[in-house]
């Protein structure tokens, strides 16, 4: 794939496109043609028999029998890396238990800031029969949820700008958004409700570092049923100590 160069150069251009490829494989598609490579990305088949050469080599990728690829072995060393580094502690489990049961049963769940997108790396099942699912490892855009607000927290204006533009919503967003933060940072908590999707609501409260910086945002998602002012009201509480427990607890990226 040649050498990085700088931003924008050629180097770059083949990582971001090769990672754009590796994307395309989840769960619902765990294998994939050349073919359904070229039309996904759109790149020219040249372009995209070559990339998958070279994660081939590298072990990213692999050739069936039938011709169809999919993810190599290679990425079960870094996959076993992320899973160790991710791992929560016993006390983060059992905090994020003690916040579903004391919200009712709605799922609890700890993102971090991901460039500019938010990333589910926790979460404990909610009992409610009726609930939002978010997988784990899963990239949600920071512009929007409970989790956003308080993931922009101290964010520059560059920060919010670039958020703001990925969002589509013009330039007057970017003023939304850091009233948003401020928000979040002066009451110590965020709600939503449908920004990302209709129907859904989240809560939201900043975990922090030794410094006080906010590293991660624990909160509650639901249907925006249950979401109500009072129950939210509720939910603080329990919110707020499950934060606290975890901003003491420095659990976040593992050890070593």
């Amino acid at each position: 794939m040649g050498t990085v160069a700088g931003e924008g150069g050629e180097g770059v251009r083949s990582v971001l496109r090769a990672l754009d490829l590796l994307a395309l494989f989840d769960e619902t598609h765990r294998s994939r043609s050349v073919r359904e490579l070229t039309d996904a990305t759109g790149l020219a088949k040249s372009t995209v028999v070559r990339l998958v050469a070279t994660l081939e080599q590298r072990g990213l990728l692999w050739s069936r029998g039938d011709g169809r690829l999919t993810p190599g072995a290679g990425l079960l060393r870094w996959a076993a890396l992320a899973q160790d580094a991710w791992r929560l502690p016993p006390e983060a489990v059992e905090c994020l238990r003690v916040l579903s049961v004391r919200s009712g049963g709605e799922s609890s769940r700890i993102y971090i800031r991901q460039g500019g997108s938010r990333v589910c790396v926790a979460q404990h099942e909610g009992t409610q029969q009726l609930r939002h699912v978010v997988r784990i490892g899963e990239e949600m855009p920071l512009w929007a949820g409970a989790s956003g607000h308080v993931l922009l927290i101290g964010g520059s204006s560059r920060t919010l700008s670039r958020v703001a533009a990925a969002a589509g919503r013009g330039p007057g967003f970017t003023s939304v958004l850091a009233e948003r933060a401020r928000l979040a940072a002066e009451r110590g908590w965020a709600v939503s409700h449908g920004e990302r999707e209709d129907g859904v609501s989240a809560v939201a409260a900043p975990v922090t570092d030794a410094a006080g910086q906010v590293v991660a945002a624990v909160g509650l998602g639901g249907p925006t049923s249950r979401f109500t002012e009072e129950r939210v009201e509720s939910f603080r509480p329990a919110l707020a100590e499950a934060a606290k427990r975890l901003s003491e607890l420095r659990f976040l990226g593992g050890s070593g």
